[in-house]
């Protein structure tokens, strides 16, 4: 009973897998048994069960069993489409080798839209192998429809009805709990002593961790081209940063208590992240909007406080402000989509609100068209070593041509990292695989019904531990699970499994060789190469942006840094939403990419809302001098960065986080997001040592100046406090790269 519990609710890899092994091997074999001994149908029999096998066995599909379900049902037109192409293009070899270099590159090139599209290509790309091959048979296109569309079916309703997965948090619903400790955090700040406690900011940092990639299941991961999966990634990303400000706000002068309008700020903070957090958890607008936010925070920022501390708090309530309305914003987004109208200057800060469907899509597509891009890569790759497979099956090099497709499938939907020790290892497994299929095969002889018997047995032991087990073990099985299917087609021998043996080695080796022809190393590479683009032109847009602040009345020009920042962060959340659809990548240490991304928000959204505190009224020298100083630091910090993202890795990381579970940062906390010390004119020192010094192994950051002017303006109090959440951005990513490095710290 404890087992059969286990495999109810467990959540672990084990009882995860043999959840689906019970589906897969239902759907297949009922199929399979249905028209081989019912109707005495053998090609339904055959399809019918490769149906099922090719998105269960062979896909990776993200997600709960009603999940994938319902994403097999929109794909069940794509399969039937696919066998009808596969059956009529069979005809010739060259139309054959045609068909499967455009209809494998189109099919890999799906995996640009999510995790889901990219688990199922694997499976799909069989749908169309299989009816491709000799003999060219278009009088059985029934039979093979048939059985496809029966095996599917079967499989979508086991996956939605025998043994349900438990159900996950959705990603709008960790946001809506990390939105909710946010304005916890904010009715803290609204009491003495004005600044949070330990506890509540280690609440505020666990909060934050939730909503990294690496943390959300991969199904739940908003890395869609569609309008809401947009908005549903920029509220992660907009709640990790007022959880951010929230801890890091400045508490005010010793012995003076905080400005009202301070504290009515924060209240309409407090209200705001409450009804965002009503919004993404019940899908319920809230009453208020964000008309006494705005209000708020626009007669804040025309009020300048009287001492400078209190002005440096004021402007740090603006940040906080200023990411309450983005967070409320995105969230009327990614719940209401086009229906959303969101307030303030949401139509600049998203603007895929002003796009169709069509155009996101083209968007995206268009992002990932170019020998940069990993999706065109892999496509390409896959394209190329499925075509010259089914050329050499087609000039009869190949007795069973369509298991070298299968070996080819197998090793391009790897990255080039993993391809060597996949080699290696499916090898071994395929040997030792056709070792024993050959063995059952010579003693078992033409007694059809045993295998009968064996075969569900079989597939149950091999899907559940195929895939805890890795590729050997998966290689192994499934080749003996092959075996037995067509012992019960047709009559066979021992010498099946030692002719299946040669065909997988010549597809590994078709495989290995389109596979380094392509370069495809996975996401990880470009991701750093489009982080590195954002991160040099916000360095340009910080030093515009400064330039414009402090140059003498009458001579600041708008910045047109500002343009290049955009589209570099297009490429950037382009590149880390296909890093998130990576569904291979092993665990480890790593950058935390999102909060590049963030980087990327802060310093456009922050740029704007400096350029538009200027009143006009020219900084003091000295100010001028401290300002233009702190922002020449701070961009030489993100150009380091840069430097840092764009250097070769020696390891293959698999977390977006500065950190895994027990590792700590040089801030303490792990995340790296929040140094109570703030660093910048007028604030305190930085880390322990010399001002801004970074720890051993970590760059040098921006570091703290002389004492604000006691006479200094709004403006610039805005400024430092953009800067000061800048060098807070610095400080995760750095930490976070060194957490990843092989000497980083531990």
């Amino acid at each position: 009973m404890r087992v059969l519990g286990e495999l109810r609710t467990g959540t672990g890899a084990l009882p995860a897998a043999a959840r689906r092994a019970v589906r897969t091997t239902f759907a297949a074999c009922t199929g399979f048994y249905l028209f081989l001994y019912g109707l005495g149908l053998p090609v339904s029999a055959t399809y019918a069960l490769f149906g099922a096998v090719s998105l269960a066995g062979l896909s990776r599909i993200p997600g709960t069993g009603r999940q994938r379900a319902a994403v097999m049902v929109r794909l069940l037109p794509v399969a039937c489409v696919l066998v009808i192409l596969g059956t009529f293009l069979a005809v010739r070899t060259w139309s054959a080798v045609l068909g499967m270099a455009v209809i494998g590159f189109c099919v890999a090139f799906s995996a640009a839209a999510g995790p889901r599209p990219a688990g199922a290509a694997a499976g799909l790309q069989l749908l169309y192998i299989l009816p491709s091959f000799p003999p060219y048979a278009p009088h059985t296109l029934d039979e093979r429809l048939g059985g496809t569309l029966t095996g599917l079916l079967l499989l979508i309703l086991a996956e939605a009805w025998v043994l349900p997965d438990p159900r996950v948090p959705t990603y709008a619903e960790r946001a809506a709990g990390s939105v909710a400790e946010a304005a916890r955090c904010a009715a803290a700040l609204e009491r003495p002593p004005y600044v949070l406690t330990g506890s509540a900011s280690d609440r505020a940092r666990m909060a934050a961790e939730a909503l990294r990639s690496s943390r959300v299941p991969e199904a739940e991961r908003p890395a869609g081209p569609g309008l809401r999966e947009r908005a549903l990634a920029h509220t992660g990303l907009a709640a990790r940063t007022l959880l951010s400000r929230l801890r890091n706000l400045p508490a005010p002068p010793p012995g003076r208590e905080p400005r009202r309008a301070g504290l009515d700020l924060l209240g309409a903070v407090r209200e705001s992240a409450t009804g965002s957090s009503t919004l993404l958890r019940d899908g319920r607008r809230p009453v208020a909007n964000s008309t006494e936010l705005l209000r708020l925070r626009a007669r804040n920022s025309r009020t300048p406080a009287e001492l400078p501390e209190s002005r440096r708090r004021q402007a740090a309530l603006l940040e906080v402000a200023d990411a309450a309305v983005a967070l409320r914003a995105a969230a009327e987004i990614a719940v209401e989509g086009r229906g959303a109208h969101p307030q303030g200057d949401a139509a600049e800060r998203f603007w895929y609100v002003r796009q169709n469907t069509v155009q996101l899509w083209w968007h995206r597509i268009a992002a990932h068209t170019g020998p940069r891009s990993v999706h065109f890569q892999n496509a390409v790759r896959i394209a190329l070593a499925l075509a010259v497979a089914r050329t050499v099956a087609g000039l009869d090099s190949l007795p069973h041509g369509f298991w070298a497709m299968l070996a080819v499938i197998s090793l391009t939907r790897t990255t080039a990292v993993q391809t060597r020790g996949t080699v290696r290892t499916a090898l071994i497994g395929t040997s030792l695989g056709a070792l024993a299929a050959g063995t059952v095969l010579a003693l078992t002889g033409g007694e059809t019904l045993v295998y009968a018997i064996v075969l569900p047995l079989l597939m149950l032991f091999t899907f559940t531990i195929g895939p805890v087990r890795g590729v050997g073990w998966a290689q192994a099985l499934f080749t003996l699970v092959v075996a037995v299917v067509f012992a019960q087609l047709s009559s066979v021998t021992w010498q099946l499994a030692e002719v299946r043996f040669l065909d997988v080695t010549i597809g590994s080796a078709i495989g290995i060789v389109c596979g380094i022809l392509a370069w495809p190393r996975g996401a990880h590479d470009e991701l750093g190469r489009a982080v590195a683009g954002l991160l040099r032109a916000c360095a340009d847009d910080v030093e515009s942006t400064a330039a414009v602040v402090t140059a003498p009345r009458g001579h600041a020009q708008v910045p047109d840094a500002e343009h290049r920042v955009r589209i570099t962060l297009v490429m950037a959340e382009s590149a880390y939403a296909q890093y998130q659809s990576e569904t291979q990548r092993p665990a480890g240490r790593g950058p935390d990419w999102q909060a590049t991304v963030m980087t990327g928000h802060h310093v456009l959204w922050g740029a704007g809302r400096v350029l538009g505190s200027a009143d006009g009224k020219p900084l003091a020298r000295s100010e001028a001098a401290q300002l233009g100083d702190y922002a020449a630091r701070v961009a030489a910090g993100l150009r380091r960065a840069a430097v840092a993202a764009d250097a070769p890795h020696k390891s293959v990381d698999g977390n977006d986080d500065g950190t895994r579970d027990g590792i700590r940062d040089r801030t303490g906390d792990g995340t790296g997001d929040g140094t109570r010390d703030r660093i910048g004119p007028g604030g305190t020192t930085g880390t322990p040592g010399s001002p801004g010094a970074a720890g051993p192994g970590m760059p040098e950051l921006p570091g703290s100046a002389e004492a604000a002017p006691p006479d200094a303006g709004l403006l610039y109090f805005a400024t430092t406090a953009w800067l000061d959440s800048l060098t807070a951005d610095l400080r995760t990513i750095e930490s976070g790269r060194a957490a990843a490095a092989p000497h980083g710290p531990g």
